[in-house]
């Protein structure tokens, strides 16, 4: 639903929060070392499709050619980043993008000793107070927290890596004050974001494809997805809940809500009958069509674009990740949040960065006239928690994998791995460097920016 922050929002305060010592990479270190673009290629972002290209040029002011860099150095970034969260363990404070191409990708430790490390891998380096793991158990303690008491005034909180802090969205200080108390948490762990908007989810319309729920309300379809030989979509599960019938967009029969899951999570998959075909496609500009490649996760600060029948197709980037956010149906955690514009009836519709999905559209605040802030629910726990594979345009057929891969642990296509996860491949031990859902043409020994030999 919703979009770019307007200058309302801008204009909100972001207090208590830490410094950064950062560590000035010269020039010449500016460009990644290593075979990236292999990188590149492996995750489709050396080419680009043009409606990507268009949209992001449109709303990121960017020049064709910066866009093409830009798509190409986040790809790039966020295997470098998986790289060095391995290198750094328990020291790895988070890792972002940043500049009109994202040539500046920063890897934040708690340890100074790290930075030759970081540097090497032609990043720069922010050396912070609180490793992610901490960061994280703070927001955890704020996650229960909401669970037993009213979050009316502060409807979003979330981990900035880029301040090495957890931020709390408040209407005010003392609502922010009362929260981070009932929470169990010091003050001065948690930054404040002064803001009077408040997310609302985005239902009765339709991002991306329309469909029609039980006839009453409309919503959008975000992936095509598949269950074993059943096909169907990925969408918002406030849209409708288990048995729920929808139509399409030309009002035919559909299909049904197999799963749902809202509040907590905003996750829906329907399984569709054997008039619909799934396809790796998002509608873009004038009826254009993009297409998915697979589902690597995108760093903060990355480019990310939305599919809505509302208002189009727009681009911006990514805020900060596993975003906690109360509407007023309940609270939901783990969202994205982004710059993206939105509004009702963009719901549920898809998020690609390149030719990689992200997410489908949960809710937020504003319009695409005068800006806002949007949230989408992120594809792989979607994928994950629904036993579901996205439809991509990677070979389907995977050849056999070696003899000695029937290990527990052995990879495995359609299986969703987090950053960080070991598996085995051909008597062979890898490491995840970025979230992602394996694609059958994409075993480990293929795909280095997404796995890394142990």
């Amino acid at each position: 639903m919703v979009g770019r922050h307007a200058a309302r929002t801008r204009r909100a305060a972001l207090t208590a929060l830490g410094a950064l010592a950062l560590t000035a990479l010269p020039p010449a270190a500016s460009a990644a070392p290593g075979p990236l673009p292999t990188t590149a290629r492996t995750l489709g972002a050396d080419k680009p499709s043009a409606q990507v290209l268009r949209a992001m040029e449109r709303d990121l002011g960017l020049t064709p050619d910066q866009a093409t860099a830009r798509l190409v150095n986040e790809a790039e970034a966020g295997t470098r980043a998986g790289r060095l969260r391995n290198a750094l363990g328990d020291r790895f404070a988070g890792a972002w993008v940043s500049g009109a191409t994202s040539t500046e990708l920063t890897v934040a430790t708690t340890d100074a000793a790290d930075t030759g490390t970081i540097q090497a891998q032609g990043a720069r380096a922010a050396v912070v107070e609180k490793p992610l793991a901490q960061l994280d158990a703070v927001k955890e303690k704020l996650d229960a927290a909401a669970a037993r008491t009213g979050t009316a005034q502060t409807p979003v909180w979330y981990v900035d890596v880029r301040t090495n802090r957890v931020v709390v969205q408040a209407t005010g200080e003392a609502a922010a004050a009362a929260f981070v108390r009932s929470a169990g948490v010091e003050a001065a762990n948690v930054g404040l974001r002064v803001s009077a908007n408040r997310p609302r989810v985005l239902k009765d319309l339709v991002g991306g494809d329309a469909y029609y729920i039980d006839a009453q309300a409309r919503c959008s379809i975000g992936f095509s997805v598949t269950k074993g030989q059943q096909q169907g979509f990925a969408t918002a599960g406030h849209c409708g809940r288990p048995g729920a019938k929808t139509t399409g967009y030309d009002q035919s029969a559909q299909g049904t809500f197999q799963s749902s899951t809202f509040p907590g999570k905003d996750m829906a998959w329907v399984a569709v009958n054997a008039d619909w075909t799934a396809t790796p496609d998002v509608k873009a500009q004038n009826g254009q069509k993009v297409q998915v490649a697979g589902s690597v996760e995108a760093l903060v600060g990355a480019s990310v674009c939305r599919s809505g029948s509302t208002t189009g197709w727009h681009c911006g980037t990514v805020r900060q990740h596993d975003t906690s956010v109360s509407y007023a149906e309940g609270t939901v955690h783990g969202l994205t949040e982004t710059t993206v514009c939105a509004e009702p009836g963009d719901s549920g519709g898809p998020y690609v960065a390149g030719a990689q999905a992200q997410g489908t559209t949960s809710g937020g605040s504003g319009d695409c006239t005068n800006g806002g802030t949007t949230f989408y629910q992120p594809v792989n726990p979607l994928l994950s928690d629904f036993g579901l594979t996205l439809k991509t345009t990677a070979a389907q057929a995977q050849t056999s994998p070696p003899q000695d891969n029937a290990a527990e642990d052995a990879w495995a296509a359609g299986r969703v791995y987090q950053a960080g996860a070991t598996v085995s491949y051909g008597g062979v031990r890898y490491r995840c460097l970025q979230n992602h859902q394996a694609q059958g043409s994409g075993s480990p020994e293929n795909t280095p920016a997404l796995w890394q030999r142990v």
